[in-house]
Formats: C-alpha cells, structure tokens, sequence
C-alpha cells in the first residue's frame, strides 16, 4: 500500500492498478500544465463552456446541497414511525454505507476517467443493458426529485401567502423557476445556488428548531390544557411504516449517482474523497440535530414537511427563508439529467463543446423535457412524504447500493494472485451492500406504494392538479 501512494504523478501504472494518490487524469487544472481535451467533453475551444472549472469548495457545497435537501424535511416524521433511538442507529448506519459507496464513485472515476455518469459504469460492469437500466434509473430517480423539489416549493408558497391562489397555479410558477435556473450550462456556475441554497435552508431549519424549543407546545398539539411531548425512544411500527421509514432516511443519503457529474466536472478530482467525507459528515450531523431535536419537542406531532411544526407564523418565516433552498435542490436536480442527456446526445460531436445553434437547441430541448416531466410528476402525486419514501426506495437504494458493490467486484474480482483476507473482507462487505439494497428496493418500493395508495382513498386528502392548499 505503501508502494503504492508513493508513486508520482506521470509514471506508468498497470492497467486496473489502484493508487492512493492516482496520476493527473486528461483535462485536469493543474499549476504549470494546460491541457485543453477531456475523455468525456472531448477538444475544448476558447468560448467553449468550461465544463472542467469546478473547485474543492464548489464540489464540497454542491454535494452537501445534493444531501441537504428534501430528504431533511421528512427525517423528523420518520423518528415518529420508527422511535427516536432507532431513527439516529439508522442515519447513522446509512450515512455510514453512503460514503463508502460516494467514495466507490471517485474511485471508479479516477481508474476509468472515461465515464461520466453511472450508465457509463454500467456499459462497463455490464454492458449495452447495464448502460440503458442505469441510465434510465438515475434520470428517473432525479426527474422524481425535482418534482418533489416543485412541490415543496409550491407548499413553501401557499405557506407565505395563506393560499393566495390555486395550487397548480404556484407549481407552474415553480417549474418555470427551475427550468430558468437549471439551464445554466456548468456546475461551478450553478455552484452559486447551491451555496445560496445550502445557507437558506440551514437557516430555516435552526429557526424552526429554536422556535419548538423555546414554545409551550408544537402548533398541531392540543392547545388546552396540560401537553407534554409524546415522543418515542423505541417505535413500534409496522413493516410498511418501517419501510417507509428506512426509505426515507436513504432518500436523505442517496445523492450517490449525482457525483459522477460532479466528479467530472472538478478541476482535480484527486479531491473527490476529501470532498465527500466532509459533505457526509456535515450532513449527517445535521440531519441528527434536526431530527433529535423537532421530534423530540414535538413528538407525533411534528408536521412533514418539518418546517410546519413551530406554528402558522414561524412556518411562513421559515418557508420564506427556505425557498432558495428548496429551488436550488430543483436546478440541481434538473440540470443533472439534462446534462446526461445532452452529453450522450452530443457526445464526439464538436457541438458539445461549442456555441452553436445545435449545442444550444440540444441543452434547451433536454432542460425543458426534464422540466415538463418533473412537473407532471409533482402535479400527479402530491404526496411529500410518500413521495420522498417511493423515490428513496425505488430508486435511490437501486442507484446507490447496487451499483456501487459491482464497482468493487468489477475492479478487483480479477486480483488472482493477492487475495488475502482484506480482498475476501471487502468481496463480502459489496455482497452485503447488494444484497441489503436488493431487499430494500423491494421492500420500500411495496410500502410507499401501500402508503399512497391509502392516501388517495382518504376522503379530503391532496388530490393530482388540484387548487386545494397543500401546506395544511
């Protein structure tokens, strides 16, 4: 291992060879060496976009805004159905397999810096199928975000204005925001919003949590008489509350799949590691603080979205602070499958890295495209919290843990002569994570949808295209 992180940048390594410290890869930014060609964005020119511009920083905001997102909204609901000791092993445990598996993603990058996005590693694990069910899962999975992003933005807006007007009239408002924002062409200018967005929601969040803290009782509890928090230390839940629990908490962690656009984008990725530890860390400290701390002043009546759970004043005060938040995790979220599309459309075309008619027809056509469907999505299931479990289940556990433990297989299975006991270690451990994502996929998919299911039968609920105030 030694060996190994003492090689240098430019020496020769053997194909499949890992490194600690892997040699400078094509395209990246380093003092004293310009290199204009990237394996994925191919011959840059001069007014080309700088796809390859995205600092340590930019790439640490952008991963934590990835995570800190609709996910935190729903944590603090979740520790009601599962009890609030289970709820902080559960973070805990998923954030821990969530960064091995971010961590598997700038591996992979850095030994194939042909790839991409994860349809990309799945053309190599296993061929044209692999490429296609990946690549059509991880648009799906953020499409589905975005919609959910839609959503809570358009409760944030019935929240400020008391229901100022229809319901499907703020989602469209909403749509066309993240259309405008997610065209952006690079990363490191949509950095800026993650920044601006990350900043926001954090804020609201510690208004909403010293509000609960400070006040007699949440706004849902009994207002008469005698309350006390009726929070649980050990939940008991059923096996679709449970599962609809753990799918949330993943959905939370499962900004995985996204780095590989981020990875691609960083002017070193050599950073990607360091990156990722410190996004994980951050978000998985505030996902435990929010959650702790809501669930246990307001025990089963904290709202879902949380940010409801101090009040009908404090909810417009944090929701107004939130917005930003909210549509940042919506550009995001949009701009990711657009970009997917746009490069495999355009990819070994000089239109990729131009200022042409066709570059920008391409981008426009793929942001509006993903817009309209987040939208449709957003309009038909207006669910947050069921919506936040299917997507986690579905697809965020399939593009997250899955993948991931095949990476390893596919890089090391080879290995023949040096299988000691840290390769059998660690093929066991990426079994493991394929197998536990395997059951979750199946398990949480089935209890969202039982969930969802119930909620359209309940007379009064949320209705697809309706006026009626969602922040209630």
């Amino acid at each position: 291992m030694l060996k190994e992180e003492m090689k240098t940048q430019g020496e020769d390594i053997e194909p499949g060879e890992a490194t600690a410290y892997p040699p400078s890869q094509h395209g990246e930014i380093l003092p004293g060496k310009e290199s204009n060609y990237d394996p994925v964005f191919g011959e840059g020119g001069e007014n080309s976009p700088k796809y390859r511009s995205l600092g340590f920083l930019g790439t640490i905001v952008l991963m934590m805004k990835a995570q800190i997102g609709l996910g935190v909204l729903s944590i603090p609901y979740t520790f009601d159905s599962v009890g609030m000791i289970p709820g902080v092993l559960l973070i805990c445990a998923v954030a821990g397999i969530a960064t091995w598996t971010s961590y598997m993603v700038g591996v992979f990058k850095l030994r194939h810096p042909e790839v991409y996005g994860i349809d990309d590693a799945g053309r190599l694990m296993f061929g044209r199928i692999g490429r296609e069910v990946l690549g059509a899962a991880f648009s799906l999975s953020m499409i589905f975000v975005s919609g959910s992003g839609i959503l809570g933005m358009s409760i944030g807006l019935n929240a400020i204005s008391s229901h100022g007007t229809c319901t499907a009239v703020f989602v469209v408002v909403c749509t066309v925001l993240g259309f405008l924002f997610a065209s952006i062409r690079t990363l490191s200018r949509i950095s800026w919003v993650a920044w601006a967005g990350l900043a926001c929601i954090l804020v609201a969040f510690l208004i909403v949590t010293i509000s609960v803290g400070i006040q007699d009782r949440p706004s849902s509890a009994p207002q008469e008489g005698e309350w006390v928090p009726d929070y649980k230390l050990i939940g008991n839940s059923s096996f679709v509350q449970g599962a609809t629990a753990v799918s949330s908490i993943i959905f939370a962690c499962s900004a995985t799949p996204a780095y590989f656009a981020i990875a691609a984008e960083m002017r070193d990725p050599r950073y990607f590691t360091k990156s990722v530890i410190i996004a994980q860390i951050g978000s998985t400290l505030m996902y435990i603080t929010i959650g702790v701390v809501l669930y246990y002043y307001c025990g089963s009546y904290v709202a879902s979205p949380a940010l409801g759970s101090a009040g009908p004043l404090i909810k417009k005060i944090a929701y107004g602070i939130s917005l930003p938040g909210l549509a940042a995790t919506t550009t995001i979220c949009i701009h990711l499958p657009s970009k997917y599309v746009f490069v495999r459309i355009l990819r070994g075309s000089v239109h990729l890295s131009s200022d042409s008619l066709i570059h920008w027809a391409t981008w426009l056509g793929c942001t509006f495209s993903v817009t309209l469907v987040a939208y449709l999505i957003a309009s038909s299931i207006p669910f947050f919290d069921s919506l936040v479990s299917l997507i986690g289940a579905l697809l965020g556990t399939f593009l997250a843990y899955q993948p991931s433990g095949c990476m390893w297989l596919y890089d090391n299975w080879s290995r023949r002569t040096d299988r000691d006991w840290k390769w059998t270690t660690m093929a066991c451990w990426s079994g493991f994570i394929i197998a536990v994502g395997t059951f979750i996929t199946i398990a949480g998919t089935y209890g969202s949808i039982v969930g969802i299911i119930d909620l359209l039968r309940e007379d009064g609920g949320s209705k697809p295209w309706t006026c009626a105030d969602n922040s209630i």
